[in-house]
């Protein structure tokens, strides 16, 4: 008998250790929550305001001007145009955006990562060489070149990359498990941070002269 008490406590305490995991619901409890400014007559779910549902139009879940290329007339020679619940408002609890990807030939998304957010990249045209880095102590790079049609799948918070290996543009779509995924891009966050990190920290991390750090931070200022 206390051999039977013993193991009922034990499955006990594992079945609300069990119950406390999974002790939520990370779905929509409503068809949906149309994100608003005007917190008058509104519900604040998920950081944002809900819409009342009758006042709720089409418009609301709809973008236009996806088929329109990004600029990719800058440094890195890419553009992301990312559609998330500030550009659609009833993407709000709905846990998804979207990102149309183009570079330029040679063109570069740089190193960077989503911290809410796994990320499913599809190749339209052009050609890809993409890669992600696992989490310490492995840092195991992972990395493929991507043609038309090719799919390829960056983990949630891991730092990744897109590079164009064509000598014509590239197009790229992806779909973002987060309304709104956040992007910390690598080397803007390290070099370019306001204000900046001690030049102590950076040369010790990097294990290189001051110099080569104060000429980083100018490319980023």
């Amino acid at each position: 008998m206390a051999r039977f008490g013993v193991l009922s406590v034990a499955v006990l305490l594992g079945l609300q250790a069990a119950l406390l995991v999974s002790g939520f619901d990370p779905s929509p409890l409503q068809d949906f929550c149309v994100a608003v400014d005007e917190p008058k007559s509104a519900v604040f779910v998920n950081g944002k305001f809900c819409k009342d549902p009758k006042l709720v139009k089409a418009e609301d879940f709809l973008f236009q001007g996806l088929n329109i290329p990004g600029n990719t007339n800058n440094k890195q020679g890419s553009n992301v145009t990312l559609i998330n619940v500030d550009r659609i408002p009833g993407l709000n609890t709905l846990g998804i955006s979207l990102a149309r990807l183009d570079y330029a030939p040679y063109g570069l998304n740089p190193p960077h990562m989503h911290p809410r957010g796994t990320e499913i990249l599809v190749v339209v045209e052009g050609s890809l060489l993409v890669g992600f880095v696992t989490s310490n102590p492995d840092n195991k790079l992972f990395t493929k070149v991507l043609y038309k049609g090719d799919v390829f799948v960056f983990p949630i918070g891991l730092i990744h990359f897109q590079f164009n290996v064509g000598h014509g543009p590239a197009l790229a779509f992806a779909g973002l498990s987060s309304q709104n995924p956040g992007t910390i891009t690598i080397a803007n966050a390290v070099f370019g941070s306001k204000p900046p990190i001690s030049l102590d920290v950076l040369t010790k991390a990097f294990q290189v002269d001051e110099k080569v750090i104060e000429a980083l931070q100018m490319q980023f200022a």
